[in-house]
């Protein structure tokens, strides 16, 4: 008996082209910012490493990386129903993501071109490696048969805007907890090559350090802000990011347990690891990190995860529109409580872990 593989079904703008995954408010977000404001920055206090950082980007290490190989030139049909779904989800996400970060970049650079040309080209090639990381993952996407329309992705997902310490706490986040996603896999897979089961993840060694590199140049954009980091405002926002972003990747993951165990990963404990870093690492420019350690930290978030469950029985339910609003009223209250509650946990305070080796 000959067993036809079976495809999962996406939704299609044309032959070919993925429609995009329709936004929630754990999907990838667009941003924008007031670049006035961020040209009149002084940046004079930390210009000497920003020129540093600078050169480091000039310099691109990874102009050469990002070459599709011989592992590539094969039939991916095995990958196929629910795991071929999984990795095409993966692979948008990334992929949105990336893209996200292209835009903001590049519209920074354009707009910072005379007012400010050391940001400028900062931002130019920080949105060059971001381009590559994009076009990688979308070409990868058309090794499962469809791919993303970046151009009509940046005219139809909605912007926005955050003033622009908000954005350099969320991207300084964003591309920090990138780097410790990229190589906790890296160095999984490293260990269980047998779990390698897609080329894309031999690249996340060089790749993370793109990542790790924006990250630095915002941490410096940052410590040249005092107002960004040195009063009790900043430790209310550092810490309210730090929840964002953790609880964020917390939640997708979780509904995306299997991805991960197609790659021998428990979703939970890999989650885990890449919070305790990315916490310690944050404690190297914010005020403040977040006290992970406390069982109620991950029991609250656990509630959530069981909450998001009961939004997505409702949403698969034949009730009305009208009678799932109700359904899903307390579901979203409690959802807001374990983030409140979340949010009043006490967090540690750097100036206090003096002596301690972070």
């Amino acid at each position: 008996m000959v067993t036809t593989l079976q495809k999962p079904e996406f939704e299609e703008l044309r032959p070919g082209i993925k429609a995009p995954a329709k936004e929630t408010i754990l999907t990838p977000r667009f941003y924008t910012t007031d670049f006035d404001e961020v040209a009149k920055m002084d940046i004079s206090p930390n210009e000497e490493e920003l020129r540093a950082i600078l050169e480091e980007f000039r310099v691109d290490y990874n102009r050469h990386h990002f070459v599709r190989d011989e592992d590539f030139e094969q039939s991916w049909e095995h990958i196929d129903g629910e795991k071929r779904r999984l990795f095409m989800e993966f692979l948008e996400r990334s992929c949105t993501a990336e893209f996200s970060g292209f835009l903001l970049y590049k519209e920074l650079g354009r707009r910072l071109k005379t007012t400010s040309p050391l940001l400028a080209e900062c931002f130019n090639l920080m949105s060059r490696d971001e381009a590559r990381h994009a076009g990688f993952l979308n070409k990868a996407m058309s090794d499962f048969d469809l791919s993303l329309d970046l151009g009509f992705l940046t005219k139809s997902r909605k912007y926005t805007f955050f003033k622009p310490k908000f954005i350099f706490y969320a991207t300084y986040l964003s591309e920090k907890i990138g780097y410790w996603r990229y190589i906790t896999i890296y160095r999984h897979l490293e260990k269980h090559p047998e779990d390698r089961v897609y080329p894309i993840f031999k690249f996340f060694e060089n790749w993370c350090q793109d990542e790790n590199r924006h990250g630095d140049f915002f941490d410096a954009i940052m410590r040249a802000q005092p107002n960004t980091l040195n009063d009790w405002r900043a430790r209310l926002w550092c810490r309210f990011f730090l929840l964002s972003v953790f609880a964020t990747m917390y939640l997708n993951d979780i509904q995306r347990a299997d991805f991960y165990a197609i790659l021998g990963l428990n979703a939970r404990n890999y989650d885990k690891e890449v919070i305790k870093k990315t916490n310690d690492t944050a404690g190297r420019v914010f005020p403040i990190i977040l006290d992970i350690e406390k069982p109620e930290f991950y029991d609250r978030l656990e509630i959530c995860v069981k909450n998001n469950e009961k939004l997505r029985a409702i949403d698969a339910s034949n009730a009305s529109g009208l009678l799932k609003g109700l359904q899903k009223l307390p579901v979203f209250l409690s959802n807001g409580w374990q983030f409140i509650k979340l949010y009043l946990l006490e967090p540690i305070r750097v100036d206090q872990l003096a002596g301690t080796v972070r």
